[in-house]
């Protein structure tokens, strides 16, 4: 989907029906606005129902201030207004209140955004405003200020959270992104002491090696053309359940002893399709297209493995809460949880980067899960479906282990359970 061809009018729809549709603002909260080439600023409207809202609902603001539209454009017009004089390389703003953010303004602290480094990558330098009347001519000064210091997204005391970028998409994707952060630390803030990541280790993130030389597929099985439909399912699958986000998740799968399909870099993960998905072949990638950072791992493992037929890597709050604490995700809490996850080791963060070696190395069919400090939960399986179903129960375990915080201690299964589900299940 190329959405920068969207109207404006259906850009901002769009993305506030992915905001409202994730709980991340209400009916009446958040607001986004874009600039087009003509210098016309389009806005939701004021007291309109963010879940029904239409194209024709959208306000169109012209340079000279005449506004063109059914409605009033939104209360926070103001703020939308300053931020735009003062950051002329913004053509796009994203406002709006999720809950997490929301509680970090409400303590008055910014979340961690080297918990990961891609979410620092996303997220770029993030600012804080302190509080001023919503709607106020003081408020749109205050953030427009912050905006001014060279910030990338403003945290709102006591309000919410404001994103600026080039375009509506990568103004969402920095929202979208500060939130996961904000998510996971709430999460790993029950299970240990929170690990950032130095400036080094974030640049490490980068060095992914040379690209992969290019080739030109003469045909495509029919066994290749049913897995890119199935890859693109999953993907939006694990979007919708928010074990991804956006700008983050991999999965890729096996076509045959010598190649392998493998989402690719810099697509969002809502709009991904057949056509975006990447064929690697002999260690070389199909021409006019840009894996995953993450293919040469995937590439080691496919090589090391003949009995994995799918890997999974992805960034889901609970999972990550441990990997951000280097704390054990214990999967002897229910039967299903180590039937299918086995124990989950840490493995130490940089193993993922470089050809992954070291990492293919430490799966095995004992080991079909890990958990990547500072990054990911890995999962891999025979086929698709059972990676899948791996991450879906991992992200469940881990969400019920932290639940557990509030209510009582976890009592895991005992040694003799476990006995039991070995040899019924597992030998």
């Amino acid at each position: 989907m190329r959405f920068e061809l969207l109207p404006p009018r259906e850009q901002i729809v769009t993305i506030m029906q992915r905001i409202y549709g994730y709980s991340m603002t209400t009916t009446s909260g958040g607001n986004l606005s874009m600039l087009d080439a003509e210098g016309d600023m389009w806005i939701t409207p004021a007291s309109i129902d963010k879940g029904s809202l239409t194209p024709g609902d959208i306000i169109c603001v012209k340079p000279d201030g005449r506004i063109i539209g059914p409605h009033r454009p939104s209360s926070e017009y103001p703020f939308h207004r300053a931020i735009y004089e003062r950051r002329p390389d913004f053509r796009a703003i994203v406002h709006a209140h999720p809950p997490a953010l929301v509680a970090f303004s409400i303590v008055r602290k910014i979340p961690n955004t080297k918990i990961i480094p891609q979410a620092h990558y996303v997220c770029g330098t993030v600012g804080y405003a302190p509080y001023a009347l919503p709607g106020s001519q003081q408020l749109g000064g205050i953030i427009a200020g912050t905006f001014a210091e060279g910030v990338d997204i403003v945290l709102l005391e006591n309000h919410g959270v404001v994103a600026g970028a080039g375009s509506l998409l990568a103004a969402f994707q920095r929202f979208e992104t500060l939130d996961f952060c904000a998510r996971t630390l709430i999460r790993a803030s029950t299970v240990g002491e929170v690990r950032s990541l130095t400036d080094e280790e974030i640049a490490l993130s980068g060095e992914r090696g040379e690209k992969l030389p290019k080739f030109t597929p003469k045909s495509q099985t029919t066994a290749e053309l049913v897995l890119r439909t199935k890859i693109v399912d999953i993907v939006h699958r694990a979007y919708d359940q928010r074990l991804m986000t956006s700008t983050e998740g991999t999965v890729s799968a096996r076509v045959d002893a010598d190649s392998f399909l493998i989402t690719p870099f810099g697509i969002d993960r809502k709009y991904l399709d057949i056509g975006d998905v990447v064929l690697i072949r002999k260690g070389h990638r199909e021409r006019r297209k840009e894996p995953s950072r993450a293919v040469r791992f995937h590439m080691s493992i496919y090589r090391d493995h003949p009995e994995i037929g799918a890997v999974i890597t992805a960034q889901c709050p609970s999972a990550t809460a441990y990997s951000i604490t280097a704390q054990k995700l214990d999967t002897r809490t229910i039967p299903e949880s180590y039937i299918v996850l086995r124990d989950i080791p840490l493995i130490p963060y940089g193993e993922q980067f470089g050809d992954g070696a070291a990492l293919s190395a430490r799966l095995s069919g004992q080991v079909p899960v890990v958990l990547l400090q500072n990054d990911a939960i890995l999962t891999t399986g025979r086929d698709l479906p059972q990676a899948f179903d791996r991450l879906e129960v991992a992200e469940f375990s881990a969400t019920a282990l932290i639940d557990t915080s509030p209510i009582g201690e976890m009592v895991p299964i005992g040694d003799e359970a476990l006995a039991e589900i070995e040899i019924e299940f597992l030998s």
